[in-house]
Order: C-alpha cells, then structure tokens, then sequence
C-alpha cells in the first residue's frame, strides 16, 4: 500500500537520521507481511503550519496517489500565535480533503508532542502557556478525526517522558529522538495494523 506522511518537523524527523523518522520506523515495525506500507513520499516540512500542510502537501497527493495517509500538524499554527479558531477550520478542510481521496480508515492523524518538557522547549514561547496550546489542539484533532471515522493516536504522554529521560530527545535539544519516535510507533503501528487488515 502507498503510504505517505503529511506534517511538520516531528514527521520529517528534524535532526534524526532518515531511518529513525517514525513514518520510517512505521513500516519496519510492520514487515514484510501483507499487505506492507510503501513509504512512496514523506511530505513533512520543518516549521510547516496547517496552512502550509493545506497549500503544499494535499496538491501532491494527486500524483502520489497513496493507498494512506497519515497527519501530524499544528505545533508550529501555536508557535506562529494561529488561534484555535483558526486551527481547527484548517484541520477541517484538510480531513475532508483527504476524505474524498481516501476511505476513513486508510488515514490516521498522530497527537502533537510536548516539546516544551525539553531543554530548548522555552525558546519557543512561555512553557505552560504553549503546553496547554498543544493540549487544546489535540482535542481538537482527536475530536474532528473521530466525527470523521479517522482514527487518532494519541502519542502525548509519551512526550512528556523526555522531560525526564535526555535520550528521547535529539542532539537539537528540541526534537524527538529516535528512541522517542520508537515509542510512538510501539502506539502507532498496532492501530495501522488493524486499519490496513495487517
């Protein structure tokens, strides 16, 4: 199946070598027993809001032509002071987009990490203010996706455990590491599987 990934920097894997990327990490952890994901594209761009995501990433998907879909977005709609108001119009727009592409169940959208638990995370705006941004944006997306059938995994906690555990952070001092995406996908790979009939 063709898989593509849409996102920001924590889909690109910002400072993690391509093979410790989750999407990466995703289809190892599923195998070579069918059906398998092909990795055809990852889309995500550092620093990309859901705008970005809307503008650049879905016209893409016409010639990629992916048999799934995943989405991680909206750290950067909080960084950059987008409101909520403004985030959720825009994951609106991009699930039914990809809704007409694809059936519920061959997308899946991925919390938004804490990033402010790391070291560099208070470079990036005051720490408590941004953690509950990230909370309320991934109501928002968990909410939207279940209206939609689209399955949500909620990865969140597991950010948080960096704030303890300087491994799961990358040399960047910000991103995750790849220990920390190999949790994510410990979460994620379960639910594809039972999404693709794995």
């Amino acid at each position: 199946m063709r898989y593509v990934a849409l996102g920001d920097s924590y889909t690109i894997g910002t400072s993690v070598r391509p093979a410790e990327r989750w999407p990466d990490q995703l289809v190892a952890a599923l195998g070579p027993d069918q059906p398998t994901l092909q990795l055809v594209a990852n889309l995500g761009v550092n620093g990309y809001t859901s705008a970005d995501l809307i503008r650049e990433e879905l016209p893409a998907l016409d010639a990629l032509a992916p048999d799934f879909v995943t989405v991680l977005i909206g750290v950067n709609d909080i960084v950059r002071g987008a409101t909520p108001a403004t985030y959720e119009g825009n994951v609106a727009m991009m699930l039914d987009s990809l809704g007409r592409r694809l059936a519920p169940t061959r997308i899946a959208t991925v919390a938004v990490p804490d990033y402010t638990v790391t070291r560099a995370g208070a470079d990036y705006g005051e720490p408590r203010r941004r953690h509950d941004a990230i909370v309320v944006a991934n109501t928002t997306m968990a909410r939207l996706s279940r209206e939609r059938g689209i399955a949500w995994i909620d990865t969140f906690d597991l950010s948080l455990r960096a704030a303890d555990d300087e491994t799961l952070v990358a040399g960047d001092g910000l991103h995750p590491s790849g220990a920390q995406y190999a949790l994510w996908v410990g979460r994620i790979a379960p639910v594809v599987a039972g999404l693709i009939g794995h």
